[in-house]
């Protein structure tokens, strides 16, 4: 996934020289008339540009919108189980039937989505050839698989009447599998190379966890009449609130790493997001248990999650199109141990072993 820096200085450059140089001569002249000495830069500072003009960090092949959606409707599939089997638990059958479907049409449809991203079905299968523990993309598979079956079949005898029990015991296994399915793939990302996914490792499963939620609990209100709606509604709220609270820290925790979720169409996408959200969660505390103001809120939420996929995933493909993104964090780690060592060498070594 990544290149190294072979040559000092590469990336660096004046505006009267060409790319990949840096100069770092400087001359000596005396201060005061000799009483004393001191460096003065003979050049202009410099700033990074690239390494020969080419990125190093190689970009993801995954495809979008495939990849965006996959997060999106496995996250909703997720959390749409988890709200079926308590709405089953409290004898809320519209909003069980609603959350069922929901949760198999959104698991279906993210499989097709994976594997279009795949290219071919059988590499979906071949995933399925060995665990890993260590791997954040094979215990998802192992994730996915057991979780589409169980919310699948549970859709399709919801749909069709059949077997009570089966629908009961199938919605418990996909609401088993339906937290770790809505958080893993902020995992997933964070694990990569990708700079600004990699920066926020700690907050990306938050993240997707809470607009998972969000969208959840948005999409069942649509479909929910309001009295039974009540556990929708208060899922879609707290899962606003996470989300809004740490896309905030993404945004701001990781220095020039935050950067590519305010420019550009990342920013775009993550601005409207933002937007669609909080004003999703406010209607619904204000007009949620309006049936129109139901709807519109639900709209909103899942608008909001589904732009929050699209602006993280396009906010890390930028970030590997920029080698500073790769370059200045790394110089900026150098000088952090650097000073560590002036001040407890100790310290520094047994940090850096």
């Amino acid at each position: 996934m990544t290149g190294g820096i072979t040559t000092p200085g590469a990336g660096w450059r004046q505006a009267d020289r060409g790319p990949a140089t840096q100069r770092t001569t400087t001359k000596r002249r005396k201060r005061g008339g000799g009483r004393g000495r001191g460096e003065v830069s003979m050049v202009d500072d410099v700033e990074f540009t690239s390494y020969y003009g080419r990125q190093i960090v190689k970009t993801p092949v995954w495809k979008s919108p495939d990849v965006p959606l996959y997060l999106f409707l496995g996250g909703a599939a997720g959390s749409s189980s988890i709200l079926a089997a308590l709405a089953d638990l409290t004898d809320r059958p519209t909003l069980t039937r609603v959350g069922r479907i929901t949760a198999g049409g959104g698991a279906i449809l993210s499989v097709v989505a994976l594997v279009h991203d795949l290219g071919r079905p059988e590499r979906f299968l071949h995933m399925l050839r060995v665990f890993k523990v260590t791997s954040p993309l094979s215990v998802g598979t192992y994730i996915l698989s057991p979780f589409s079956a169980a919310a699948g079949a549970t859709a399709a005898v919801e749909l069709l009447g059949w077997f009570p029990r089966l629908k009961r015991f199938g919605g418990v296994v996909a609401a088993i599998f339906g937290g770790p399915l809505a958080t893993y793939t902020g995992v997933l990302l964070a694990n990569t190379a990708v700079p600004s996914w990699h920066a926020a490792h700690k907050q990306l499963p938050f993240v997707f966890g809470g607009s998972a939620m969000a969208a959840g609990g948005g999409i069942s209100m649509i479909f929910t009449p309001v009295d039974e709606a009540g556990p929708a509604r208060k899922m879609a709220v707290a899962g606003a609130a996470i989300e809004l609270a740490v896309v905030n820290k993404v945004e701001i925790d990781h220095g020039i790493l935050s950067e590519p979720f305010h420019e550009g169409q990342p920013g775009r996408l993550m601005r409207a997001a933002r937007a669609c959200t909080a004003a999703g969660a406010g209607l619904t505390v204000l007009a949620g248990r309006n049936r129109w103001g139901a709807v519109a809120s639900g709209t909103l939420l899942a608008a909001g999650s589904l732009l929050t996929r699209f602006g993280v995933f396009e906010a890390g493909i930028a970030s590997t199109k920029d080698p500073k993104y790769v370059v200045v964090p790394q110089r900026e780690r150098l000088a952090a141990r650097a000073a560590n060592e002036l001040n407890d060498p100790g310290e520094a070594r047994s940090i850096t072993r």
